[in-house]
């Protein structure tokens, strides 16, 4: 990857920077297949949220050790994210997350973020 001024590289150089811009609380996925909010509690279907979002980061010592981070937006725009580590290492293979994933839709917001 080649940089660029001023160019975040790191997971959480992103992560602090994102956090400033109110995406400072986490998604997950919960026990009855759906998304929850950490902090508001509130549960989610894939059409009730957007990816505003997506930055993707590999390990620099092992290209397996990479991760995802998801910026995403509910319809009263709370703002939240979800970070998997994917490859090899994927945490969320058991609970369908990847699935819940790809039926989010997308709006890429590059130009505001």
């Amino acid at each position: 990857m080649q940089e660029k001024p001023g160019e975040m590289t790191t997971l959480s150089q992103v992560m602090e920077k994102m956090r400033h811009k109110g995406y400072d609380h986490e998604f997950k996925m919960s026990d009855h297949g759906r998304m929850q909010s950490t902090e508001s509690k509130k549960v989610f279907n894939p059409e009730d949220l957007k990816i505003v979002k997506t930055f993707r980061f590999e390990g620099e010592s092992d290209p397996a050790d990479s991760n995802i981070l998801y910026l995403m937006e509910d319809a009263e725009g709370e703002k939240g994210f979800v970070l998997d580590a994917y490859g090899v290492y994927s945490s969320h293979e058991e609970s369908g997350f990847d699935d819940f994933i790809k039926k989010i839709p997308v709006e890429d917001r590059e130009e505001q973020i």
